[in-house]
């Protein structure tokens, strides 16, 4: 009886110490509710109700800030989402996507190239803005050994407490108010940003010793290509009409050489700028690195005829289950649309992408 006791009270001080370390975890780590907004991409996704989706989106900054699902839905009917995050390496878009598949089957998966030029890890940053919002499975433990820096330890992406202890001086209202729940920041994946800053200038590029692409990224772009057709995915690749970093012709006709030789579709938007009607003074929110809402909706428009003219993607509009769905979306999109112009006449400036000047 006395041992039953023990074993009893044993395993509620297993729990309890559980529990509270569970709590003091999510207590310490970022939230990315109010600034830094592109750490809380990935973990969106797993709390979309409905994850059928025609279009699968992954890559980095390129996709997430380029592509409007709303805008593809409100023009062709077609549900997407952008499974996008900062300086995403092909070796997370890979695992990202394996692990996509555990929960949907999409017709068509579309993957940005730029990232074909990183053969290696570059910062752990943008590693924990990749991998800590996803969810415990074979796919992410995958993704973190393939991912981490020479200095990063693999148990502290298990128990991130063991990353994030220090951060305990630092905790803000923030970290408290969103202890429990989180908001969305994007729109199925979009990061939506109004404001606009023309190209005045655009940098020269360097010349490199070596243009061809690295056997690493190659050998995740083969795995990648092999993934989609086993699982009967058309996959599209495409690089967006961002003017830099610099996309080198050698790097293009790789790209090009590629898709011909395992009969995939490539879309190299810069060469499709006028068509779109993208205009480099006004589409733009930081002189040419990425695209603005107004560029991102023009860039919608043009991509989802193409997506709906070569994969016939069908007109979910007339779905009157889905059409609700997507109607609240849209409400959200403009209602987020209209309070940022309302803050950039008032302020000048949008304060969740402007780090230190709400500060001074």
């Amino acid at each position: 009886m006395r041992t039953g006791k023990k074993i009893a009270k044993w395993v509620v001080s297993a729990l309890v110490t559980i529990v509270l370390l569970g709590l003091l975890q999510n207590l310490l780590m970022p939230k990315y509710m109010t600034k830094i907004l592109e750490g809380a991409l990935i973990s969106e996704y797993y709390r979309e109700k409905n994850k059928e989706h025609d279009v699968i989106f992954i890559g980095d900054c390129e996709v997430y800030e380029n592509f409007s699902p709303v805008t593809l839905w409100q023009e062709y009917g077609i549900t997407s989402f952008i499974r996008g995050s900062a300086q995403q390496l092909i070796w997370h878009s890979y695992y990202l996507l394996e692990e996509t598949l555990a929960y949907e089957k999409p017709k068509v998966v579309v993957f940005n190239v730029l990232s074909m030029k990183y053969d290696k890890p570059q910062k752990e940053a943008y590693n924990r803005m990749a991998l800590d919002g996803m969810p415990l499975s074979l796919s992410k433990l995958k993704a973190i050994k393939a991912s981490m820096m020479e200095d990063e330890q693999f148990i502290t992406y298990l128990f991130p407490i063991l990353r994030y202890h220090s951060r305990w001086s630092e905790l803000s209202t923030e970290d408290f108010k969103y202890l429990f729940r989180k908001d969305n920041v994007t729109h199925n994946g979009y990061l939506m940003r109004v404001d606009v800053k023309p190209v005045t200038s655009i940098p020269q590029p360097k010349k490199l010793a070596n243009y061809r692409f690295s056997d690493t990224c190659y050998e995740y772009l083969d795995k990648m290509t092999k993934l989609c057709k086993e699982n009967g995915i058309e996959l599209v690749l495409i690089k967006a009409p961002t003017l830099y970093p610099h996309w080198y012709d050698e790097w293009d006709q790789q790209i090009e050489e590629y898709a011909r030789k395992n009969d995939l579709l490539y879309i190299n938007f810069l060469k499709h700028v006028d068509e779109i009607g993208i205009d480099y003074q006004t589409d733009t929110y930081d002189a040419g690195l990425h695209l603005n809402l107004s560029g991102a909706e023009k860039l919608s428009r043009y991509f989802g005829k193409i997506l709906q003219e070569q994969f016939d993607l069908p007109d979910r509009r007339n779905d009157e289950e889905l059409s609700e769905v997507w109607e609240a979306k849209c409400e959200r999109y403009n209602r987020e649309m209209e309070e940022q112009y309302a803050e950039l006449e008032e302020f000048g400036y949008l304060k969740a992408f402007s780090a230190g000047r709400d500060d001074n």
